[in-house]
């Protein structure tokens, strides 16, 4: 198992660019105000409100890059509790909202979610070019439930393994269409922390992992159960 891709954060380093251009202006205002009070006219020098002032701020900007040092800190501290709790679902299985899941040894298994009984349902699945390769109809009891593909296409023939998509849809008895949510299951092999948000592998998948929404520890001492209702 490995974990792909580890990089920085843009945010971070917009934070550090923003800290680095307020440490210039700071010096270039401590440069102008030195300056003024060695080269003014003591028959004039500086009036004391416009002196306090610029004394104000002074500290403001000086507090202002204190500010900024906190919440680089801050932020970093975050990014690496996020990736920690992302590396921490390597091998344990997750279910995560979508349609895509992959075709592996003679199976593809969804978790699907019905507000009701489902009087008329269709399930299509399709493979990566979009293309249908296989339908269903049958009825559905409503809440949770699991749909188990066993690669097999409409046509009768057995489908390359791959990641594939399937969508339910259905009606109740009186006709009305009924809110069937779905999801992908299978077990986390890496984490790719490349772009702004950790994206798990699953399989050939790549899930999101704002997207999960449950996560289980693998029994490897015995065979899953998987309930199918088609």
């Amino acid at each position: 198992m490995a974990v792909d891709g580890v990089s920085g954060s843009s945010s971070t380093s917009a934070l550090s660019g923003s800290r680095a251009t307020i440490a210039e202006n700071f010096d270039t205002f401590l440069s102008i105000l030195t300056t003024q009070l060695k080269n003014q006219n003591p028959l004039d020098p500086l009036d004391t409100n416009q002196f306090t002032q610029q004394l104000v701020q002074f500290t403001g900007v000086e507090q202002q890059l204190k500010t900024n040092e906190f919440l680089e800190a801050l932020l970093l501290n975050t990014q690496t509790s996020y990736r920690a709790d992302a590396v921490s679902y390597i091998g344990k299985e997750v279910t995560a909202s979508g349609e895509t899941a992959e075709l592996k040894d003679g199976g593809a298994y969804w978790a699907y979610n019905a507000e009701t009984n489902v009087a008329n349902a269709t399930v299509t699945i399709k493979n990566a070019a979009g293309s249908v390769v296989y339908t269903e109809t049958g009825s559905l009891n409503a809440g949770p439930g699991a749909f188990l593909w066993d690669g097999v296409g409409s046509d009768g023939n057995t489908q390359p393994d791959g990641v594939y998509t399937v969508d339910i849809k259905g009606t109740n008895l009186a006709g009305n269409t009924v809110k069937i949510s779905t999801s992908s299951v299978g077990v986390v092999t890496a984490v790719d922390f490349s772009g702004s948000e950790p994206m798990l592998t699953v399989g050939k998948n790549k899930v999101a992992l704002s997207d999960v929404t449950s996560i289980r520890q693998v029994d490897t001492t015995t065979d899953t159960d998987t309930d199918t209702d088609s």
